[in-house]
This record gives structure tokens, sequence and C-alpha cells, in this order.
């Protein structure tokens, strides 16, 4: 009780405050950043390179009320077909501008629903993508799949051109949630897919539970635990469900007073947390689990669990490309996010230009406070003399900042050697403690709640 009563005066339960992956977040963004900026920073990446490709598809068959995802709801395959054609300029004019020698070490497809796209589809836009640059020999290919909008053509046909790796979204398997938040999706619905990916040698699932949703109760989220858990997803992801009806005008058909507040929602959190704990799976960062011998497990025992648009991930690419409406880049130098609309984006890409149409180049500060924050998000430690070691004295800019969260959070960090800390008590607060690094934050911008 007294350790809550501490979480609650630092914030907790009332502060909004962003996820944290990236850095500067994407309210910084500006259209300061154009094409230009995009083209240039490709022409750049050096000989050697690796990168990360991200492919969006904004197209969904139904619309999730609780998403806050760039995305539309089709009747038909018109729009998608008129998107991939367009997506194809974009990943040619890619392919005549990315420098000999990058290699693709990484590909994820997300959306809407990537698996909205027929089997002719899925191969005609992968011959196209294996063209931007050599892919490498154990690349990791990830796509995100809708229960809904799959079948077994559609899963031969992603298998045949390389995915190994699926996401698949739970959410809550209690009817009540699902017709709340619109999205009705049955265990055995969900286990025929996990059943039919692992027969086509996918060899990593991950599999998404959101706590806070409409109408969930410890009851229905704790079944909802032990029905994934009988799956045995290689990997899991606890989201807490973002209300953001400013952003996402469809969560407005969710009722508000149907859910829950934030002390609930810790409760809801812990008990699934410590559900998949003892069930044997790794905990990662903030929110995410894994078997022990998944990849992600060994990077954090090594110290290389890294955080970005997808959440935790051992990724160490040089640059994360994306490609499509709304798609988020980055480079050494900055961010880049494409124009948001789908008719945006086809005008610049018919014009003959990129669709980037904002982001941020980023200084010597925004790089040393986004590792720092990676860290912190990632190891819970901001360790300063290794800040020094990657970026020079330079990382000394960062410590009065750091003496501040020491003395603001004396409960529940340490300040040793140079070397912040997060202690256990104080996990929950990760996101809290990350905004005292966060050079842009004020408590004026809209985030989702801190728990």
């Amino acid at each position: 009780m007294e350790n809550l009563d501490k979480l609650t005066r630092a914030g907790l339960f009332s502060r909004n405050v962003p996820r944290y992956t990236s850095y500067p977040t994407a309210p910084q963004f500006h259209d300061g950043i154009s094409s230009d900026h995009f083209e240039s920073w490709v022409k750049a990446l050096s000989y050697g390179s690796k990168v990360s490709i991200y492919m969006h598809v904004p197209f969904c068959e139904r619309l999730c009320w609780f998403c806050a995802c760039r995305t539309q709801g089709v009747k038909s395959l018109s729009p998608v077909e008129g998107y991939l054609e367009v997506l194809k300029v974009e990943i040619a004019k890619l392919a005549a501008t990315i420098p000999e020698g990058v290699t693709i070490a990484r590909m994820h497809w997300g959306g809407g629903s990537p698996t909205i796209l027929q089997p002719e589809h899925i191969d005609s836009i992968m011959q196209d993508l294996r063209k931007l640059a050599p892919i490498d020999d154990d690349w990791e290919f990830s796509v995100e799949i809708d229960p809904a909008a799959v079948n077994e053509e559609k899963l031969d046909a992603l298998a045949r051109n390389g995915m190994n790796r699926a996401s698949i979204g739970v959410q809550d398997f209690d009817e009540r949630v699902q017709k709340a938040i619109g999205r009705e999706q049955s265990y055995e619905t969900t286990k025929w897919i996990v059943d039919a990916l692992r027969e086509r040698g996918v060899n990593s699932i991950n599999l998404d539970i959101v706590y806070g949703l409409p109408f969930q109760t410890r009851d229905s989220l704790g079944k909802t635990v032990e029905q994934v858990i009988s799956l045995a997803p290689d990997r899991i992801a606890l989201f807490g469900y973002a209300h953001v009806p400013w952003m996402a005008k469809r969560q407005k058909m969710i009722p508000e007073d149907a859910l829950a507040a934030p002390m609930e929602r810790f409760n809801l959190f812990n008990q699934a947390y410590d559900a998949l704990e003892n069930a044997g799976y790794v905990p990662l960062g903030i929110d995410h689990f894994a078997k022990p011998g998944d990849s992600l497990a060994i990077a954090k025992a090594e110290g290389r669990l890294r955080r970005n648009f997808q959440g935790y991930t051992d990724d160490v690419c040089t640059a994360l490309i994306g490609l499509g409406a709304s798609s988020i880049s980055r480079f050494p130098q900055g961010y880049v996010q494409n124009r948001a609309t789908t008719n945006a984006y086809t005008a610049e890409i018919n014009a003959g230009k990129f669709a980037a149409a904002r982001g941020i180049a980023m200084t010597l500060d925004d790089q040393i406070r986004s590792r720092a924050i990676e860290t912190l998000m990632c190891d819970f430690i901001v360790d300063l003399p290794a800040l020094k070691v990657e970026f020079g004295d330079f990382a000394e800019g960062i410590r009065p900042d750091l003496e501040k969260i020491a003395a603001e959070f004396p409960d529940f960090v340490t300040w040793e050697d140079d070397r912040l800390t997060l202690l256990p008590e104080g996990f929950h607060l990760t996101r809290i403690v990350a905004t005292g690094l966060d050079a842009y934050h004020t408590t004026a911008a809209k985030h989702s709640q801190a728990i």
C-alpha cells in the first residue's frame, strides 16, 4: 500500500505520456522535412549497410473501433489494387535511389490488414520488393495477420515469399469485450491460424493482448491470458488500450463509461504480467514477453534489446525505410513520414516524387537522448559512461537531467557511478521517468495514459 501511494504521488494514475517508440516523438515532426531529405538520406547509406523495410497497407475489411492505426475500411479490392500500383512506383523509385552494397535484413508488413491482399498481390509486390536490394540469407520477414482476412491460399503465398514471423492481434477473447470494440474473433479461429502458420514453417508467432478495454474484467482477461498461453506463442505483447478519440474518430463508438479506471488498469496489467511470467515467459521492457530461447529473450540477456515503431526488437539495421501512406522512416540523420492519406500519397508518387511530408532532423543532443531513453525503456538503466563511449563528452549534456530525475524519484531510482537505474518498484513509472530526458515534452501534449 505504501508503494502504491508513492506511485500515485509520482503520477502513475494521472499522467499521460508518450510511448517512446521513437525520440523525438511524432508530435515533434514538422513539414520542414521533405522528399529531398528522404532522397538524400537514402543516398547517404554506406556500402555494407543493412536496412529494414516497412510496408504499410492502410486497408481493412472491417474497422476495429479500438484501433488508432492509419487505415480505412473497404468493401471491394478496387482501392487496394489501385494503391498497390502506386506502391510499386514508389518501390521502383527507391530501387533506383538506394546505393549499391546495401542489403535488406528485415521486412515488416503492417496496416491496416496486410492480409487483405490476395495471393497474386502478395506474389507481385514481393517480386518488386526483392528488386530493392539483395536480401540477407538470414533475413526476417514478419506480417501482421488479421484472422478475419486470411485463408489457406494467402498463408501459402506469404510462406512461399519468405514470411518467417507473424503477429496476430487477440486483444481479448471475451465476446462482450469483442462486440464493444468491433472485433469478433474466436479462440478457435485464432488457433486455426496459429496451427496453419506452424504447418507452413513460420518459426516465430507473436500474439497481442490489450488490457483496459471496455467491459474487460480480471476474470475475462485472466481467461484470455490462459487461452493465449495455451497457443504457446513465441512472443506476447501486453499493450494498454490507448483511448485517443480526438485522433482516432472510430474510438467514439466505444462507451467511455465501460472503460477501466487507471487503478483497475494497473490491476489488470499486473494480473496478466504475473500470469505470463509464471508461465515461463521472459519479460522484455515494459510490455513484451518471449520464450527463453527466443531471439528477443537472448537479445535482452545480452544487452542488445532495442525499441522502434514495432515495439521491442533486436533489429540493429542502419535505417528503417517506410513504404506506403503514412509510413515512417528512420535514418541516422532523422525521421521522415510519408503523406498520411492515400490520396495525398498517390498524388506525390504520381508526380514523380517521394511522398515524404514531415519529419525531423536529429541533432546530436536528440541522438544522445534517443539512445538514453531507449536503454531506459529496454534495460531500465541510463549508463552515462557508456553513452560517452558512443557520443563522447557531448553526452555530459544530459547529466543535469539524470540528477534531476534522481532527486524527483528517490524511491524508484538509484544514481550511482554515473548510472541511473530504475528499481523494480519503479517499473510502472518507466515512461514517466523517460519524460525527464525528453527535451520536447510538455504536459499540454496529448498522449496515452501512463498505465
